[in-house]
Parts: C-alpha cells; sequence; structure tokens
C-alpha cells in the first residue's frame, strides 16, 4: 500500500532500545495493538513484533543469527503463507516509502530495536512450521532483516547454534534432538514416538556393549533452515539406521523415504548400510518392500536384536 494523503510526515523520535507501551505507540504513530505485523495508515512505517516465547510453541524461532540478521516469521495461521496483506508489506515496504520498525514483545511494553531494512541477496525464505493448535505442517515465510545503525548481536535464535558448523556432523544420540522439536516444539509425542525413542536407546545400548561407536547425525541441508537428525548411525560398520515404533505400511514408507534422503549427507553419500528399526517383524509384503529397496530390517528379540537375515548382530554387522 503505498502513502496516503491520510498519513503524515509525524517526525519518528524513538530511538534503538527505547521501551514504550504498544497503545502509546499506536496512538502517536498508528498501527495496529496487536498481531506480529501492523502497516501504519498514519505514519510511512511498517511496525513489526516479536515474541520468542509466543512464537516459538508455534515452531516460529525469530531471532538473530549468524548472519547478522534479524529472522522473522511471517503471518498467517492456517495453510501455507502467501505474500499478501502484511507479509506484502514487508516485503515491498522499500517501494511503499516505508519503514520497518521491529520491536521486541508484542503485548504491554515493547523495546524498540532499530528500522531495518530487508538483505538484499535473500529477504526472505520458505520453511516448515505447523498450524496455530499442532496442526499440519505448512510452508511459512522468513524475512532476513538488517539493522540500520544498531550493530547485530550474537545470535540469539534457538536454531542459530544448530545450524552452525558444518552441514553433515555427528551428534550424542543421548541429546534425543529431533527434526521435530525444531519444526512442531509444542507437538506432545505419539506413542508411537515414544517406541522410536526407547527402541534407538536400546539399540544404542546393545551396539555399545560389541565395542561398536555408535552416533547420530545433524544433517542441515543447503539453503534449509531446519536441521534433520537421523536416528542411529553406526560408525562401525557404515549402518545409518530408521526407527518406527509401528510396522504399519505407511510407517515403513516413511522411513524408506526418510533414509534415501538422509544418506546423501552422511559418510560422503555412501553408509555401507540402510537399515530400519522396527519393535518386530511387519508383514510380509512389507519385508519385501524394504529388501526391494536393498533396506536391511532390524527388530529386538530375546534381550537382543536380529537383522532381516535372521543373524544376531555382532561385531561385524550382519
Amino acid at each position: 500500500m503505498a502513502i496516503t494523503s491520510k498519513q503524515t510526515n509525524t517526525p519518528w523520535t524513538l530511538a534503538p532500545y527505547t521501551r514504550i507501551e504498544r497503545t502509546a505507540l499506536q496512538e502517536q504513530y498508528g498501527g495496529r495493538t496487536q498481531g506480529g505485523i501492523g502497516p501504519s495508515r498514519k505514519s510511512p512505517n511498517v511496525f513489526i513484533f516479536s515474541d520468542p516465547v509466543a512464537g516459538e510453541p508455534h515452531g516460529y524461532y525469530d531471532g538473530w543469527q549468524a548472519d547478522k540478521c534479524f529472522h522473522y516469521t511471517g503471518e498467517g495461521q492456517r495453510g501455507d503463507q502467501q505474500m499478501k496483506s502484511g507479509n506484502a508489506a514487508i516485503l515491498n515496504h522499500a517501494a511503499e516509502g516505508r519503514a520497518l520498525r521491529v520491536f521486541e514483545g508484542a503485548r504491554g511494553v515493547v523495546t524498540y530495536l532499530d528500522e531495518f531494512v530487508l538483505d538484499e541477496e535473500e529477504p526472505f525464505y520458505w520453511t516448515d512450521a505447523p498450524e496455530t493448535g499442532d496442526g499440519p505442517l505448512r510452508e511459512v515465510i522468513v524475512f532476513r532483516l538488517r539493522p540500520m545503525t544498531i550493530e547485530p548481536p550474537p545470535p540469539n535464535s534457538k536454531l542459530a547454534a544448530v545450524l552452525a558448523g558444518p552441514s553433515s556432523q555427528d551428534v550424542p544420540i543421548e541429546q534425543q534432538q529431533t527434526e521435530r522439536a525444531f519444526v512442531a516444539p509444542s507437538h506432545e509425542p505419539y506413542e508411537a514416538e515414544r517406541r522410536e525413542q526407547k527402541l534407538v536407546l536400546e539399540l544404542e545400548a546393545h551396539l555399545r556393549k560389541l565395542g561398536h561407536e555408535v552416533v547420530r547425525q545433524r544433517i542441515v541441508p543447503e539453503s534449509e533452515a531446519r536441521p534433520l537428525f537421523t536416528d542411529l548411525y553406526d560408525a562401525s560398520t557404515g549402518t545409518l539406521v530408521e526407527a518406527k515404533g509401528t510396522v504399519e505400511r505407511g510407517a515403513i514408507r516413511m522411513a524408506i523415504g526418510q533414509l534415501v534422503d538422509y544418506k546423501r549427507f552422511v559418510a560422503d553419500g555412501a553408509p555401507a548400510r540402510l537399515a530400519v528399526l522396527l519393535p518386530k517383524p511387519p508383514r510380509p509384503d512389507l519385508i519385501d518392500l524394504l529388501g526391494s529397496q536393498g533396506i536391511d530390517l532390524i527388530y529386538p528379540e530375546d534381550g537382543g536384536f536380529v537383522d532381516s537375515v535372521g543373524g544376531e548382530i555382532v561385531g561385524g554387522g550382519r
């Protein structure tokens, strides 16, 4: 929306890190008294309010990252976000003669951070987040904002630490990090997911008793804003394992897809073996499905684990 005759040339008087009641801000400069993005009809500004405490349960990890940009998730709680309304106001702020004003907090007293501009090379990117109310995953817009006058502080987004470093690296299984924790953090694990975690920890303990080096892999694909985590990687045998807490067809098909995705990044794309860890053997057709893709089966039995050829897992693999 271009500046209209209703907008005034009220000079901007707030210095960075000034605290102000949001209602007082609205009275002086316009905008909204609630919500995350508030284009003003009273002044040539687009107000952006960031509240990590409120945002993270929805998979919104707003904040400073290592690229010295403030990453801010767009608006829209249902379905894929669209580049319209407040999102379009951010994208088009320069062309419409508006300043982007970012505030920390969304209700009551908020803190003005600075005037920002969109990064020239990559103004925004897409990533996954759940619908409000722990609904299905959808695509959301994340804007990359650069401050005009303040020095960017050290990274403070929860994602910053996990995205730092090489695109693929070993991490301890004990951390129990999952992809879902960085996409739908408010999601309560299903019973099948709890069984997955239990299976992984039991297999890890079994392999370590055999002297194996066991880790998991943290993967950050290029241009992606969320990490991937494999369930288990047996570095001693080059076995990449994906666990599922149920033997139903959909879970096994998902495990196949995850392994195909992960293997591009693990051990230079060449793990010696792919395997699915299940609580028990699945139906014969599903065993055939795994075999047709060159994927082995691991499941617990009699206090230990066996693989798809019926052999006990020992030091050299199957």
